[in-house]
């Protein structure tokens, strides 16, 4: 049974305390090496104090203020939320552009004969694999084996050798849409309807991938990382004559605060991919995929017929 992302929500609700002690999904093994190095070197900077060497520079911390590095960090904290965030508003409006266009294609196209239908279903498929694929695509991983199950053997073959899978999949949905206004089952008005939403879900592909091939400037980011190591390392030499043996504790514990923050923003940055932080794709892939499949066990006809009823007493 496929996973909702309602379910995957449900996974966020656990003890408090059992939260900060978990790892999976956190910045602390990444981290950790970094708040290590920062806290042994400040430890020996205690060490050098207790053997009355004149290591104590007070104010040398305030070489890069403090306010300075907290906007820089803040900065890089909520652009790379802008795009994670981005990110999930276009594949919310990915399902539900697929539910929408599903939903006209079963109610609207006629069924003249059995093979009509089955050719609806096979579009439902693709309107699925173009979901999976576009997942696929963002991450730089095979389409074909993910979307087998759902498109014909030739259609496969196709997709082996594009360069670009979920566009394929579109120009196929849009053949579809074409063959059905030639044959008689759909009429203009429905058809420019259709249409009109696989725009949007080709203009949707378009947004992630520009989330996606337009970074944040590499030379911000290591521009950051030099302030943040080295405010992390002469701090010690500021703490040292007011703190002594707590030193090494003391500048873990904020080296660890501001290479967490940093870090996060790295890891959201690019919300596409599979790590724990990341936008649950697979989830909301498998609930489209779902969808689809609930809207091949409706009778057409009655769900038509159930519509003209209720629009009657709008």
């Amino acid at each position: 049974m496929a996973t909702s992302i309602f379910q995957f929500r449900q996974k966020d609700r656990r003890p408090w305390l059992r939260v900060i002690l978990q790892l999976r999904g956190s910045v602390v093994p990444t981290i950790a090496p970094r708040v290590l190095l920062c806290g042994t070197f400040a430890a020996i900077i205690s060490w050098l104090h207790a053997l009355k060497v004149p290591v104590a520079q007070p104010g040398w911390a305030n070489l890069i203020p403090s306010v300075v590095l907290g906007l820089l960090l803040v900065f890089r904290t909520n652009t790379a939320y802008e795009r994670f965030w981005e990110g999930r508003k276009l594949w919310g409006g990915i399902v539900n552009t697929s539910r929408n266009l599903g939903r006209q294609i079963w109610v609207a196209i006629d069924e003249p004969t059995p093979e009509v239908r089955e050719q609806k279903i096979s579009a439902l498929n693709l309107i699925a694999a173009f979901g999976i694929a576009t997942k696929q695509h963002l991450r730089g991983a095979s389409v074909t084996e993910a979307v087998a199950d759902l498109v014909e053997p030739n259609v496969l073959d196709n997709l082996r050798t594009t360069d670009h899978a979920p566009l394929d999949l579109s120009v196929r949905i849009a053949a579809f849409l074409e063959e059905q206004r030639d044959r008689g089952n759909l009429n203009p008005y429905q058809l420019a309807s259709m249409h009109r939403l696989l725009d949007v879900l080709v203009d949707s592909l378009g947004g992630c991938e520009r989330i996606l091939r337009t970074p944040m400037p590499f030379a911000y980011a290591i521009h950051l990382r030099q302030l943040l190591l080295i405010y992390c390392l002469i701090l010690p030499f500021e703490l040292v004559s007011k703190v002594g043996w707590w030193t090494g504790l003391l500048v873990a514990i904020i080296s660890f605060t501001l290479f967490g923050i940093e870090e996060i923003g790295e890891e959201i940055e690019n919300p596409f991919g599979t790590d724990p932080n990341d936008l649950p794709l697979d989830a909301i892939c498998n609930t489209v995929r779902q969808n689809m499949q609930n809207l091949t066990t409706l009778n057409p006809r009655e769900a038509n017929a159930r519509a003209l009823v209720d629009n009657s007493f709008q």
